[in-house]
């Protein structure tokens, strides 16, 4: 009787944990127009790729038509050309996005329209706390990766001032089910990256992809880790 009750689990580990590893890491990327056709993804994608890290699904419920240099990539995001984080918050616009595409890590980059439409770094803010709190709903071990935004070539002393906010406003959010990461995207970033004064030309996208990888790779591993793959199961 002893060497049966000592037999069973170590058989149901073989079996439970081949499953969980063949699960692919579900990201969403989540913006505005930078996001929706900015090339930036498909380099992401592409140096994931390259990187080894294959067990990956790009979801959301935009695919893009954006033509890129690379050859093959995961179209699909979740990024809305003229969007305000306001209005998505306001309006609940994520959480049917979330339920449909069930993400496990989030790449955020929003704020722009609502620095060009003049709204408040607290309105903003307090907007972040409401997607925060919906992908949370959604899904209560979510990483979250929230990036300080790309320069614009106007209003650039409110998006600094947003910038700013971002860093205290994840301290104070994050937790160790559901981690804030900070990617800050505006470091090194210039407006000859910029191709209109707002969206990312080459360069530029290559500058977001670059900054995203490692902070999206970490995210990644800590996502299949086995320690993060039993808080899963009591979360």
């Amino acid at each position: 009787m002893l060497l049966y009750k000592s037999f069973i689990p170590i058989v149901l580990i073989g079996l439970i944990v081949p499953a969980i590893a063949q699960i692919p890491v579900k990201i969403m990327p989540l913006g505005d127009s930078i996001t929706e056709w900015g090339c930036w993804r498909a380099y992401l994608w592409n140096k994931l790729q390259q990187g080894g890290i294959r067990n990956i699904d790009f979801v959301g419920s935009v695919t893009s038509t954006t033509i890129c240099n690379v050859s093959d990539w995961d179209r699909n995001n979740e990024g809305h050309a003229g969007y305000l984080a306001i209005n998505i918050a306001n309006n609940n616009d994520l959480v049917g996005w979330l339920s449909s595409a069930k993400p496990d890590i989030v790449l955020m980059h929003l704020g722009t329209n609502d620095i060009a439409n003049n709204k408040q770094t607290l309105e903003i803010i307090a907007a972040f706390s409401t997607l925060v709190d919906q992908m949370r709903a959604s899904k209560p071990t979510m990483t979250i990766l929230v990036a300080k935004i790309i320069p614009l070539s106007f209003n650039n002393q409110s998006l600094m001032d947003l910038n700013d906010a971002i860093s205290a406003w994840a301290l104070s959010k994050t937790t160790t089910a559901s981690p804030i990461v900070v990617v800050d995207q505006y470091a090194g970033f210039s407006t000859s990256d910029l191709r209109d004064g707002v969206h990312p030309n080459d360069s530029g996208d290559q500058k977001i992809a670059n900054v995203w990888y490692p902070a999206l790779v970490n995210a990644i591993n800590a996502s299949q880790s086995p320690a993060r793959v039993a808080l899963e199961f009591t979360a």
